[in-house]
This record gives C-alpha cells, structure tokens and sequence, in this order.
C-alpha cells in the first residue's frame, strides 16, 4: 500500500505588470457597458471575467461566420478541402443579400479568396459557397454547425443558416459567441485573415475592407468578427492578446457600431489591466527520488515540465501557495514519462492549478533471467 506524503510551501510568484495602468477589479461595472449583453472571456483557460447577461437569448448577425468558419478551418485541417481549390458559387450563394462580394452563379474562387472574403468583408454569399462546397447544401452544413455548439456547450444556441441573416429561431448568447470564439482561435491561421485591415480579390478588380475598426485603434487586436442586422443591432467578438494573456469581448445589441466598438475596448482594457498569465516554477520538492519496490533499481527520479501558464489577478501573486504530492514509494516497473504525483496550486485555499510529476527515466521489475548473472557474477567476485 503507498501512502501520500504532502508537502506544501508558499511560493512567491512574480508577475509581470502590464504597461496598462492597473485599475481596481471592481472598476468596470455593469452600467458601463452600455449593450444589453456582454462577456469577457480569457482564451485560453475559457474563465469569465466578465459577464453582462450572458445567457440572454439574442440574434447576433453575422458573429454566426464565426462558427462557420470554424467548421470551414476543421475541414482545412483534416484535408477535406484545401486552401487552393476552386468553390462554385450556386445560384443560392449568388442570391444572398447584405454584405457580399457580389459572386454570380458559376463564378469560381478560390477556397483561400472565399475564406478572406467572409471574414474581412464579410461576405454572406462566400459563406454560403464555402458552406456548400463542404457539405452540398447550406441546410446540411447548418445541420452540422447545431451539432458542433452542442458539442462545445452552446446551450442557448440555434443556427438557421450560416452567415447570420436576420431569421426567426436564429439565435445565441454572449457567452456562446465566446465559446465559439474561442473554438475559432485554436486555428491560428485564422488570424492572418482576421488582422487584415484592406485587400483584394478577382485579381484587383474588387477591394475589401475590414469591418472591425478596433484593428487601427487598440493595441494587441488580433480580430475576430463584426455583426450587424436591424434585428441583432451592432454586435462584435473582439479577440485580443498582450504579453501572452489573450482575451475575447462579446458585445450584443449595441445601438451603433461606435458604441459596440466602445465597449468592447472597455471590456478588453479591464482584463488587460486586471490578469495576467505567469508560468509558475517547479517547486524543488517536485524532483527528488522515490523507492521503488521489486526494480532493478531501487530509486526512480522524478521531473516536472510546467508549460501551461496561470491565470491569476494582477497583484495577488504572493497568496498563491504550492503543494507537492508524492507517494512514499512505488512498484515497478515504471516507464519513463509515468505520472507519479502532481504539483497543486492554490489561492484561498482554492485550487487553481495542477500539473503532473512524472518519472525521469525508467525502472525495469526483477524478474529471475536479469537477476541471476548478476547473482553469479557476485559470488564470483
């Protein structure tokens, strides 16, 4: 039987200070966001850091492209398509209204040029082209987009079609705009296109203009995509990143693009000025030697790799409190890489973080063919 020895130490993290001025976490209060809902989010570990009825049921124009894109990287990646490859523009795609780059039925662009348009000029007929290419129809393709929100907890989530047109029973929610978001950004070629400000398409002849006006006036904006119907108002999911900590706003229903791109900036500025992301140390009680019963040796090192970084508050660093736990022994064999214990972080007693101690190398079980030459080579000795 292995029992657990617990070894706990405060440990003094130091965090880097933002050149942001630091404001009080209290600072932003709900008043001052002036749309009817709102979330921030940090990419990474998808923790809330701020909320303004974020389950509040609401259209949100074309912020759906974000899910749509999605699903057009995920069919990148796996090679279903590819980024040189022609789409044929249906006489569906060609027929979209809003904002579009005018394709006329038969008309082919690349899946690279379809993929800009959509998320720089927003288009609604190369969403619904790219959504066609991929599944044959818009109505197979929004089929899947359903079951991809099921599938990342998009509980107030329904997709009727896949570039955000104002129709009844398409809806979402601040807080399922960040999940999304958040799904988007793990693609991060995504950004190449999402940080374009003007471009062009069919050789020069048609000029782009992003939609997101935050790419000339805050600093670390990396995108993500703007919406606009008289029934969603002005929404946008602003994403954002400074010194590795990266943020999502979702603002929905704002009364003027200005006043979405306002308090967005707010949203942004109060988690820049509130968190910050630290890659904590490894305590040296974390690598050490463990007995191992029935090895060929009778130590196993131990090691830690901490690669994930913390999210914690801007100056509570010296509250967080390390805990070490290992086994007193442990049986063999055990392989290289083994997970033997772990390293807890805590603040206020609360957990905030857990990373592995795995084994250093390793430990073969005795077994009688290894044993016995050894045992002769003994008594010959």
């Amino acid at each position: 039987m292995n029992f657990l020895r617990t070894i706990s130490s405060v440990i003094a993290l130091s965090v880097f200070i933002s050149s942001v001025p630091l404001m009080e976490t209290s600072a932003l209060e709900e008043k001052e966001i002036t749309a009817p809902s709102a979330v921030l989010m940090d990419a990474k570990t998808g923790k809330v850091l701020y909320e303004k009825n974020p389950h509040e049921i609401r259209p949100c124009a074309s912020i759906t492209k974000v899910m749509t894109l999605t699903l057009v990287m995920e069919a990148l990646d796996s090679g279903k398509i590819k980024w040189d490859e022609n789409v044929t523009a249906s006489s569906h795609a060609a027929s979209m209204g809003g904002s579009d780059i005018w394709l006329e039925q038969g008309e082919t662009m690349t899946v690279d040029d379809m993929v800009k348009a959509t998320i720089v000029a927003s288009a609604n007929d190369a969403a619904v082209a790219l959504a066609e290419h991929i599944c044959g129809t818009e109505e197979e393709f929004v089929s899947e987009m359903n079951k991809k929100a099921k599938k990342l907890g998009m509980k107030d989530t329904v997709f009727k079609n896949c570039n955000g047109l104002d129709e009844d029973g398409h809806v979402t929610s601040a807080y399922d705009v960040a999940l999304m978001s958040r799904e988007l950004l793990k693609h991060k070629k995504i950004l190449e296109y999402s940080c374009i400000w003007m471009d062009e398409l069919r050789g020069g002849k048609t000029q782009i203009v992003n939609t997101n006006k935050l790419l000339k006036t805050y600093k670390g904006i990396t995108g993500l995509k703007t919406g606009t119907t008289s029934k969603a108002g002005s929404c946008i999911s602003a994403t954002a990143e400074r010194d590795g900590l990266s943020l999502i706003a979702v603002v929905l229903g704002s009364e003027s693009g200005n006043m979405r791109f306002k308090d967005a900036s707010k949203l942004l500025d109060y988690g820049f000025a509130n968190y910050s992301m630290y890659l904590p140390s490894v305590p040296e009680e974390a690598v050490t030697e463990i007995p191992v019963n029935n090895g060929m040796h009778s130590k196993v090192r131990t090691t830690a790799d901490i690669k994930a970084p913390v999210l914690i508050e801007k100056g509570g660093a010296e509250k967080i409190e390390s805990q070490v736990v290992l086994p007193e022994e442990t049986e063999a064999p055990v392989e290289k890489g083994e997970t033997l214990g772990k390293i807890i972080y805590k603040k206020s007693g609360k957990q905030i973080a857990s990373y592995p101690i795995t084994a250093d190398e390793s430990v073969s079980e005795i077994n009688f063919s290894d044993v016995w030459p050894l045992f002769l080579k003994c008594l010959a000795g």
